[in-house]
């Protein structure tokens, strides 16, 4: 088999796999919020699931807040942090896939251009979107898989990111719970 038989047959998986994971969250999302009785696995598979739907909000961060006032919310943020970093990898998936459902979108096409135009500066801008609450950072794992940014490189700096926002919001939580509680 060709080599670039293998990459469309490759990137035809990965644009399956994806619509079928969003599909499926979309269809059991009323039994993922059970998960968080399983503690830190249930934090981990929550965001891992909340954060591998594209374009369709799943709030894991309200289940980072009030895991982070009943567990300890430095785990619970690491725990949140890797499991959404696992799950961002569905949009990377989708931009190399080469099916960017978002490349009409001008936001998207600035993503990309400035990722392009700026290979040394992807890595940081990667941990800053994945850092920071915001609905873009969708757009961001495309492109890079788009760009064909190696997927080690693409997980690990969404995953500090990641955590550098989880543990925000599990620190409000064990907060709100002792100023509340006490």
């Amino acid at each position: 088999m060709s080599p670039e038989r293998r990459l469309t047959i490759l990137r035809l998986l990965a644009l399956f796999f994806v619509i079928g994971l969003v599909a499926a969250i979309f269809i059991f999302r009323d039994q993922i919020q059970h998960l968080a009785r399983y503690g830190y696995a249930g934090i981990f598979l929550i965001n891992m699931i909340a954060n591998a739907t594209v374009f369709v909000p799943v709030p894991g961060v309200v289940m980072v807040f009030a895991m982070g006032a009943v567990l300890n919310p430095f785990a619970t943020a690491v725990a949140a942090g890797l499991g959404g970093a696992t799950g961002e990898l569905s949009g990377y998936l989708l931009g190399f896939s080469g099916q960017g459902v978002a490349e009409r979108s001008q936001t998207f096409l600035q993503f990309y251009a400035w990722m392009a135009s700026h290979p040394r500066s992807t890595d940081l801008a990667i941990l800053i979107l994945a850092a920071i609450p915001n609905p873009f950072f969708d757009m961001a794992g495309i492109a890079a898989g788009m760009l064909k940014i190696p997927i080690h490189r693409f997980w690990f700096f969404c995953a500090v990111g990641s955590i550098i926002k989880y543990s925000f919001f599990a620190f409000m939580g064990s907060t709100a719970l002792r100023f509340f509680f006490r």
